[in-house]
């Protein structure tokens, strides 16, 4: 999709891309949040959970239309799990004025099942 090559060129949405990157590949600038079906579904296997987050690679258009790498999905055991980054503002009260300065923004990589959709 040319559109989505477009936008992956935009200088702020790269940066965007490299701060979530980065959280979701090293915990880095953010938090990770599990929600409650993650933690009874996943007990025992919750750190071959987090490998298979930090090791997705398969954005493209239809999972990722923005280039922001921001949402994926990954499946273990035959269960599929999803996960969302979400951009705040530092005091996680409102989306952050621009996800793009590290300075005023707190990632949340939300780790949920398909239930919690």
């Amino acid at each position: 999709m040319a559109g989505h090559e477009d936008v992956t060129r935009d200088p702020r949405t790269r940066r965007i891309r490299e701060l979530n990157d980065r959280l979701r590949k090293t915990g880095i600038g953010g938090k990770y949040v599990l929600t409650r079906a993650v933690t009874v579904r996943a007990a025992g296997e919750l750190p071959e959970l987090l490998r298979l987050i930090r090791a997705f690679d398969d954005f493209r258009a239809g999972n990722d239309p923005w280039g922001e790498h921001d949402f994926g999905e990954v499946a273990l055991n035959g269960e599929r799990f999803f996960w969302k980054i979400d951009a705040y503002d530092i005091n996680l009260e409102f989306g952050s004025p621009d996800p793009a300065d590290e300075a005023v923004t707190q990632r949340v990589l939300t780790v949920m099942t398909a239930m919690d959709l």
